[in-house]
């Protein structure tokens, strides 16, 4: 007998979690420098493949552009493995002889990774890398309409990390990807962690479905030019940023915001850099196509050439030199589609009366469509930063750098990453650039240092006193004091541990 579609995706899921679990078991009898072998591996797969891939990515999802996806492949092989490689996630990561403490890292088990089909390939190679270097093995569920080059990506990396002495198992996909295969592997009692890049709809699915779960909410950020900034560069800057990969990165600007002062010349500059500023018959067109009728974000504007958008939406007479559409906006919130996030070469653009208005705007932006993603301001004036990062809800705060590339790390100094939480004003579990040290959790072993009786007595105070004020009798104490231990038993108790936890 056949069974149908959605059986066979949920039975398939059974059988990748059974072979997961299994590696799993072996990943976690690997130590460090087995582990980093196989990272290592993974990493020259996907730079060596990476403009196939990206090509694949393209040709498959008709988002954005090849020579792009190409550096995204390369963003997350090469320049995530050279932040990783050093770094320490399993076993003991840190003693503090002083305080009597051992932090030990060990692997929270089966990852599930949703991709999306925005950045498909690029996502794959990045995930599976932090899931690795942290001992996790890891099933994608693969957006389908991203599935063959989401796949070949899967099978790209299992081939690299399995020659590398990886177990089968350890870098899986779901073939048939369905609604009912999806959440079976997050809601299964062996996934232990949920890294959910994709639509809000499943993101929230992820949330809600039991297991503990990283995940990214919309970016709407705004991008604040004030007038301390050099207006040829923010603008530069921000159309190189929006035109990167035809606007797929989350963290790319999607709205331009200045003070009234500003406005004659951020709009000169704008339209120099080639930036084409609608009409307001244009503005009114093309509004009503940014949105589906749910309000949700229409996908024929996601990752394509403005020629491609303007045909679609019914806008002629734009010119083919037009490299982003911009919409003079003046609202924020339903009735306003230019106010959310819009993953292609459309900006809004608003025009505030000071920059007490300009905060305003910014945070009601984010608040709308955004909460703990993204913002970025480009100013000479640091005081000015360093008021705006204050009041805005944002995770990250980009100054004088193209977001979409400055949000991943890859023009900044941030951690690279593609899955940019937004923290608790945003939803997310994480307000960090996701990586390795999130996907293990740490064992911490701990020697008393005071009895009961010193305690009662009130012997100390507080023992995290006494470490401040250099005292010996407690969290700081030296070997003098009753209960230490001279540093070759405690090397031996450690070593005796870390035979017990098997790392």
């Amino acid at each position: 007998m056949q069974l149908d579609k959605d059986l066979r995706s949920v039975q398939e899921v059974r059988n990748l979690i059974a072979a997961a679990r299994e590696a799993q078991r072996v990943l976690s009898g690997m130590d460090q420098k087995q582990l980093d072998a196989i990272v290592a591996a993974i990493s020259r797969a996907g730079a060596e493949d990476a403009r196939r891939l990206g090509d694949m990515a393209v040709e498959e999802t008709g988002f954005g552009r090849k020579e792009d996806k190409e550096l995204k492949n390369r963003f997350a092989a090469v320049t995530l493995y050279d932040a990783i490689k050093d770094e320490r996630t399993i076993g003991i990561l840190a003693e503090d002889r002083e305080k009597k403490t051992i932090d030990i890292g060990v692997p929270v088990g089966i990852v599930a990774g949703l991709v999306p089909s925005t950045n498909p390939t690029s996502t794959v190679i990045y995930k599976a890398m932090i899931c690795l270097k942290a001992g996790n093995p890891i099933i994608f569920s693969p957006h389908p309409s991203a599935l063959n080059c989401i796949t070949e990506t899967v099978n790209v990396v299992r081939r690299a990390a399995e020659s590398a002495g990886a177990p089968a198992g350890c870098v899986s996909c779901i073939s048939t990807p369905t609604l009912e295969a999806t959440n079976a592997l997050m809601k299964h009692d062996d996934t232990r962690l949920i890294l959910a890049t994709g639509g809000g709809a499943m993101v929230k699915a992820a949330y809600s479905s039991g297991t503990p779960a990283i995940g990214v909410g919309a970016g709407n950020g705004p991008a604040y030019i004030h007038r301390t900034a050099d207006v040829q560069m923010a603008v530069k800057r921000i159309l190189d940023s929006k035109t990167f990969d035809n606007g797929t990165i989350c963290a790319s600007e999607q709205s331009i915001v200045v003070e009234k002062a500003m406005e004659r010349a951020v709009t000169e500059e704008l339209k120099r850099q080639g930036a084409y500023l609608l009409s307001d018959a244009e503005h009114k067109t093309l509004s009503r196509f940014i949105l589906r009728a749910n309000g949700t974000m229409n996908p024929q504007i996601v990752g394509k050439s403005v020629e491609t958008v303007a045909k679609l939406a019914g806008l002629s007479g734009i010119p083919a030199s037009a490299r982003v559409l911009v919409a003079r906006e003046t609202g924020v919130g339903k009735g306003y589609p230019y106010s959310n996030e819009k993953l292609g070469l459309i900006l809004a653009y608003y025009v505030e009366a000071d920059e007490e208005a300009v905060l305003r705007r910014c945070v009601e932006i984010l608040e709308w469509e955004g909460a703990g993603h993204t913002f970025s301001i480009h100013a000479e004036d640091e005081s000015v930063v360093k008021r705006f990062a204050k009041a805005v809800p944002a995770s990250r705060v980009l100054v004088n750098t193209p977001s979409a590339l400055g949000g991943i790390g890859a023009s900044t100094c941030l951690f690279p990453a593609l899955t940019l939480g937004c923290g608790a004003v945003g939803g997310s579990s994480s307000s960090n650039n996701i990586g390795p040290l999130d996907l293990i959790n740490i064992k911490r072993v701990a020697w008393g240092v005071r009895e009961l009786e010193d305690i009662r007595a009130g012997n100390a105070s507080s023992p995290w006193e006494n470490t401040r004020t250099g005292a010996a009798a407690s969290c700081g104490g030296g070997n003098g004091a009753s209960g230490g231990m001279d540093n070759a038993a405690m090397d031996e108790l450690v070593r005796q541990i870390m035979r017990r936890l098997g790392v």
